[in-house]
């Protein structure tokens, strides 16, 4: 690594008791992971969970780094895409992880965006009763999002992320490098996760990434700030509220009305992909507050103006084919993790960066406004 890289490096601590761990940000990360994971583990076998379209990018790498440092190693290359996340292969990866006779010190590596995250995660926390885990995302919003906080899962028939568990990593290694490699979908998808943060309770940070999101896209050092700025905002709420008894609801701003869209389409990536799901439910999310008389209007209309100039979808009628009735979409709301007793609860907001967690919404003003959007 030359000392260019070196320079523009980026490292946020996250300070959890008895569990602290690193999230190192930069370019030519993955062919240093060998020495980054010696240095802080003991192990000395590897079992790498990654999918079809990133194996031929970054895994030849990968290993190469881990054997240099003395790494044992072995892969498990799964299907790409939302339905990946599933009990058929939860179980392909869990017998994998055991038939390498993984140990509790040594580690599960999750080398892919979120749905290999979330699912190598999940079999890490299980295996064993849980083995060491390392995530190296190689997408926007799982290096912002799903590789940090500890949050593992798959989904179900039921809803999404219905089943799993927490179980932090013990290292995060966001390779920037790696996103010159994502499509233009992918990276914008990647995007609504970042704006996610301005808009729960950093309106500057909002403001930032509205004068430097063009900067973000093409590779400057604006996307290292707004990676760094994003896992520092997810990692002082996780370690404020591990395991989402309070404050860390918050980090769902937009997640409540976009998984029920995600389901809607069955988790068809070619029609939606999570980050455009997120995208229009905080659009949604900040509408239906002011619908609701907790903020303004103008509000919403910033939000919705920020997200369509980076090319995101922002409303219902932005997906293409045909939904469900509103009512199906509304049975989806009411499996969210977040309902409790069966009352609907929501991430509202005041205004921008002021989002606050709403319990018992009503489910008639839910979907008598999905209704009246749905038709614009």
């Amino acid at each position: 690594m030359n000392e260019t890289s070196r320079a523009s490096e980026r490292l946020v601590h996250v300070p959890l008791q008895g569990r602290a761990y690193d999230i190192l940000i930069g370019p030519g990360l993955i062919e240093r992971a060998g020495g980054e994971i010696t240095s802080r583990l003991k192990g000395r076998r590897a079992a790498i969970v990654t999918d079809e379209n990133v194996a031929p990018l970054y895994l030849e790498a990968l290993m190469d780094s881990l054997q240099t440092d003395g790494i044992e190693a072995v892969s498990l290359t799964l299907p790409a895409g939302e339905k990946t996340k599933s009990l058929e292969h939860l179980s392909t990866v869990c017998d994998m992880v055991l038939s390498a006779r993984i140990e509790r010190n040594d580690a599960v590596i999750a080398l892919g965006g979120g749905v290999i995250g979330d699912l190598a995660g999940f079999a890490a926390g299980i295996v064993r009763r849980g083995v060491r885990f390392v995530q190296i995302p190689t997408s926007l919003l799982a290096q912002v999002d799903s590789s940090v906080g500890g949050k593992t899962g798959i989904n179900t028939r039921h809803g999404k992320n219905l089943l799993g568990v927490f179980h932090q990593p013990d290292l995060v290694l966001a390779d920037t490098a790696a996103l010159d490699t994502l499509s233009e979908r992918e990276f914008r998808a990647g995007y609504a996760e970042v704006a996610k943060y301005g808009l729960i309770d950093q309106p500057d940070f909002f403001e930032w990434l509205e004068k430097n999101w063009k900067a973000v896209f093409s590779g400057e050092p604006e996307r290292i700030e707004a990676i760094a700025r994003s896992c520092q905002s997810k990692s002082d709420v996780v370690v404020e509220d591990e395991r989402e008894t309070g404050r860390r609801a918050l980090l769902n701003l937009g997640h409540t009305f976009g998984h029920a869209l995600e389901a809607a389409v069955e988790y068809d990536g070619k029609r939606l992909v999570h980050g455009e799901g997120v995208a229009i439910g905080m659009v949604l999310a900040y509408q239906f507050s002011a619908r609701m008389n907790l903020a303004s209007p103008d509000d919403a209309s910033r939000v919705e103006a920020h997200l369509k100039a980076v090319g995101l979808p922002t409303r219902i009628s932005d997906i293409p084919g045909e939904l469900p009735p509103t009512q199906r979409l509304l049975d989806a709301i009411g499996q969210d993790k977040k309902v409790k007793s069966g009352k609907l609860t929501f991430i509202l907001t005041h205004g921008i960066g002021q989002s606050f967690v709403a319990d018992d919404v009503p489910s008639s003003e839910v979907l008598s406004f999905l209704d009246e959007k749905r038709s614009r």
